[in-house]
């Protein structure tokens, strides 16, 4: 797939209005105090995950609704003292897997949590243990689609209260740096993250990788991969739905969250990224921070040959490197 999007000195000043309705944060701050508990943490059972260096817990925790979500919480084995968290969001149709798929943030020497998604995980992975209860209204049958004609019925609703929730679930675990907690995602996990950095005031970092859920009408019109691709099949059907879908789609489109937010923060992106287009991931880096009231450490990480993968290892490592300047408070 050649280059589809804005070229990249383009994006570098790519600064869409996301189109917010007026009542946005209101949405989300009823959305969040009606899930918030005192107790976020349901149980947190350890389980023998077949590895000597690391140590996993099964952890159910309270999310949309106060529905139980399940979690695999690991931290390095035989490590007494508090470590920073990272909170981690699973892509577009996985669930959470199994506990040994996802150790490089353990390796890294982090307290890791890696949330399921709820009525997820049947597209590929190992699947996933997190129903979703409140699936029936209209909609089609992929996750992107479930109650697209009501913000109140969307799927990306309950998930974003749940990836809330896991920040405070992460949190009560023992063996972890309550101040030092990120949120971190690729794909739909990136737009996930990027949520959570919007409405959670108090993390450390964030990073985002080919965020899904960033400049939602422009990736509509470019392309028909992946979720954008399932919207626009449903929207080819439905014809008389376009305004409903797109005023569902503007309470969680993600550039709306990274202007509210002001962790410091790390993207990347694949310049020939058909399935989240590289301008969605610009203008929420470009707008990132805005509404915080304090200047954003942030950087972006544009891979010109990739798609989907973007800087795939390479870009994990410079994820590492960041990560550590950040917890240990060297980030300029």
């Amino acid at each position: 797939m050649p280059a589809f999007d804005l070229p990249l000195h383009q994006l570098e000043h790519h600064r869409p209005d996301p189109g917010e309705p007026d009542d946005f944060d209101a949405f989300w701050e009823s959305t969040l105090k009606a899930a918030a508990h005192p107790k976020p943490l349901i149980e947190a059972r350890p389980v023998d995950n077949g590895l000597r260096l690391v140590e996993s817990w099964d952890v159910t925790f309270r999310g949309f609704a106060g529905d139980p979500v399940r979690a695999w919480y690991t931290r390095p084995a035989a490590t007494p003292e508090l470590l920073p968290g990272v909170v981690e969001y699973a892509g577009y149709g996985r669930g959470r897997g199994l506990p040994h798929e996802r150790l490089t943030w353990v390796n890294a020497g982090y307290a890791h949590l890696l949330m399921d998604n709820r009525g997820q995980g049947d597209l590929y992975g190992s699947g996933g243990a997190t129903p979703d209860p409140h699936a029936s209204a209209p909609g089609g049958p992929g996750p992107a689609v479930r109650g697209l004609l009501d913000p109140h019925d969307y799927h990306y609703r309950r998930l974003i209260t749940d990836a809330v929730g896991a920040v405070a679930a992460l949190r009560a675990l023992p063996g972890v740096d309550a101040a030092r907690v990120v949120a971190t995602g690729n794909s739909q996990g990136g737009g996930v993250a990027l949520a959570v950095a919007g409405l959670v005031p108090d993390l450390a970092a964030v990073l985002v990788t080919a965020p899904l859920l960033c400049g939602i009408e422009r990736a509509l019109d470019l392309t028909d991969d992946g979720p954008y691709g399932d919207i626009a099949a449903y929207l080819a059907v439905h014809r008389g739905a376009v305004d409903a879908a797109y005023r569902t789609l503007s309470y969680v489109e993600g550039i709306s969250f990274a202007r509210r937010a002001g962790a410091p923060a790390h993207f990347g992106t694949g310049l020939r990224d058909t399935v989240c287009p590289p301008s969605g991931a610009y203008a929420a880096y470009n707008r990132y921070g805005e509404l915080s009231g304090r200047e954003a450490v942030k950087e972006i990480h544009a891979y010109p040959f990739n798609q989907h993968e973007g800087g795939d290892a390479v870009h994990v490592r410079r994820q590492l490197d960041w990560l550590r300047r950040v917890v240990s408070g060297d980030a300029a």
